[in-house]
């Protein structure tokens, strides 16, 4: 009796069926860096956290026009008709004014201008760390969205070499039967699951579809094609190995948290300007005026022919100090003191959220090492399986469904492992983004494992 798998083992075909799978395309195959960099420009997301940012930065510099000088130029024309009686005689003119100042304003003393620019600062502060933690995001969806494409060509892959070691079986078992060596249970066995493979193909192919489409959307290119992981491959360990590490890290440095310290100085920083209702504010003033009249002097009773003008020059200091204001300037104290323990009750709770999704992460990755090793032991033994069920078929003391049954074994974990694999990958960045330190530059050694 043929050996069908001694020809073709599964580890071979699921090597020739990606090769197939990939064919000319691998040498126009992307890193996850050149990904990125195209991710990085065309995101939505990440250009809307840009643009604010950017605006924000703005807002800060116009809080600071308070602070100095406000300089204005005033001009008017102006045509005016007086009727003078004096008795029973009367008489009528008309004149022209032409009027032109130039007037300009200094702060000496507005402590709420001085608050509005402290708080544009920290608005600013805080719109980069929302920058921060878009571009941090898109790490990490770009990641997910690379490996799935990977784990999805690794599934079709894998069920491919599995749906062509089922029909060489069923082949066998065939053969088999018309020699009177098996029964036709044989063949209905081989026969349902060559079926099953060839549906669990076609969801393989919709799933890689769908995950190349997302792809696809991300990094705004049409069939971008993810470089595989280099074989052999040997993770990166966790390090530091203590989670209460990666929690004080992300405590410290997590831009949700940078973002919750900013606002709540903001807010701190609206109950002082608040208060200052009830504060003075004093200001340098200074003008230079010119009025001119075309037909001579209005308070003149007769009309004379010569024009007129007048200028006028001022400075001084205007104070203005508000009394009473109808109780506002307290009702507005007692709403920003709320406001002041909403912000503080905010980044409480981001502090909590960003501990427990640290710890979290932190644990996945560490179970996620241990199940790749588990896979690759599990692996070896399914391996050795197949080959001893293999064996023990050709001797007649095993029977079809335990070769058909080791085969799916050894594909189940296969794809298992390569998923475990990936899912290590991105949660390393997970971690690194839940503790708030993640950069661009942390995809270079996820980078340095693809094939070139």
């Amino acid at each position: 009796m043929r050996e069908p798998f001694s020809r073709f083992p599964l580890l071979g075909c699921a090597g020739i069926l990606c090769a197939s799978l990939l064919g000319g395309q691998a040498a126009h195959a992307q890193s996850l860096i050149e990904l990125y960099n195209a991710a990085s420009g065309f995101d939505a997301t990440l250009q809307s956290a840009r643009a604010q940012a950017e605006a924000s930065a703005a807002r800060a510099d116009q809080a600071q026009a308070g602070l100095l000088p406000q300089v204005g130029l005033q001009a008017s024309a102006n045509r005016s008709w007086t009727e003078t009686t004096v008795g029973p005689a009367s008489a009528d003119r008309a004149f022209n004014a032409l009027n032109g100042s130039l007037v300009g304003s200094q702060p000496i003393y507005r402590p709420a201008n001085l608050i509005t620019r402290d708080q544009g600062r920290k608005q600013a502060e805080a719109a980069r760390q929302q920058l921060d933690a878009s571009n941090q995001d898109l790490i990490v969806r770009l990641s997910q969205a690379y490996f799935d494409v990977l784990g999805a060509q690794d599934s079709l892959t894998f069920v491919r070499a599995l749906k062509a070691s089922v029909a060489e079986q069923l082949e066998a078992a065939k053969r088999n039967f018309d020699v009177g060596n098996a029964t036709i249970t044989d063949s209905r066995e081989a026969q349902a699951r060559f079926d099953l493979a060839r549906a669990q193909e076609i969801a393989a192919e919709n799933d890689l579809h769908v995950k190349q489409l997302a792809l696809d959307q991300l990094v705004g290119r049409t069939g971008a094609l993810p470089r595989p992981l280099a074989q052999p491959i040997q993770l990166p360990a966790l390090t530091p190995a203590d989670v209460n590490t990666w929690v004080d890290q992300a405590i410290g440095q997590h831009p949700a948290l940078q973002q919750g310290r900013l606002a709540l100085d903001v807010a701190r920083l609206e109950t002082a300007k608040a208060k200052t209702g009830h504060l003075p504010t004093i200001d340098l003033q200074a003008s230079v005026g010119l009025t001119r009249y075309p037909e001579g002097n209005p308070t003149l009773t007769s009309a004379p022919s010569a024009s007129y003008s007048n200028r006028t020059t001022g400075i001084g200091v205007v104070m203005n100090w508000p009394l009473f204001a109808g109780f506002s300037v307290q009702n507005r104290i007692r709403e920003t003191l709320s406001l002041e323990d909403k912000a503080r009750a905010d980044l409480e709770g981001a502090q909590r959220t960003v501990a427990q999704s640290t710890r979290a992460a932190f644990f996945g990755v560490q179970s996620g090492l241990g199940q790749v090793k588990a896979l690759e032991a599990a692996e070896h033994s399914s391996q050795t399986a197949l080959e001893a069920n293999l064996l023990g078929y050709k001797v007649g003391v095993r029977i079809n469904i335990d070769v058909l049954n080791a085969q799916s074994q050894l594909y189940q974990t296969k794809r298992d492992l390569a998923k475990a694999r990936y899912d290590v990958l991105v949660g390393l960045l997970r971690l690194k983004q839940a503790s708030g330190v993640l950069t661009a530059d942390d995809l270079m050694p996820i980078n340095q494992m693809l094939q070139n």
